[in-house]
């Protein structure tokens, strides 16, 4: 079997697990919750308006400010809403599992060895005085 062919079975399974089946049933919670996509259509709408405000040659900043706090308001009310909630989860899952794949194939491009290659990299704790170093 050649690799394009290897990849069509790797995104026939990827289409088959968990994290894509609950991806897409969230997507769709979401796509159908009219609340939501209420909030998200004015969310969308504020930010052309503070976008606007912004690019005033006559800049109000107060104006500006308070456009910025009903942004915010309406950001966390959409992150509120369960559907949206539920939809971030299934996506963080699905974005590790894509991230861990492509972890792999990097590492096989670049030498190491398949079966064993861990799809985890180490990240940085911030503190330089632990550090082991870096790759």
């Amino acid at each position: 079997m050649g690799l394009m062919e290897l990849a069509r079975e790797m995104g026939k399974k990827i289409q088959a697990s968990e994290e894509y089946k609950n991806l897409y049933e969230a997507k769709e919670k979401n796509d159908n919750d009219e609340v939501l996509q209420d909030a998200i259509g004015k969310f969308n709408l504020k930010k052309i308006e503070l976008n606007t405000a912004m690019a005033s040659d006559q800049k109000d900043k107060e104006k500006i400010e308070t456009i910025n706090q009903e942004l915010r308001t309406l950001y966390a009310d959409i992150m509120k809403n369960e559907n949206m909630a539920a939809f971030t989860n299934a996506k963080n899952a699905m974005d590790k599992m894509m991230n861990q794949v492509t972890n792999i194939l990097m590492l096989c491009v670049n030498g190491e060895d398949p079966e064993t290659c861990d799809p985890n990299p180490p990240s940085c704790g911030g503190s330089c005085s632990t550090c082991g170093g870096c790759h």
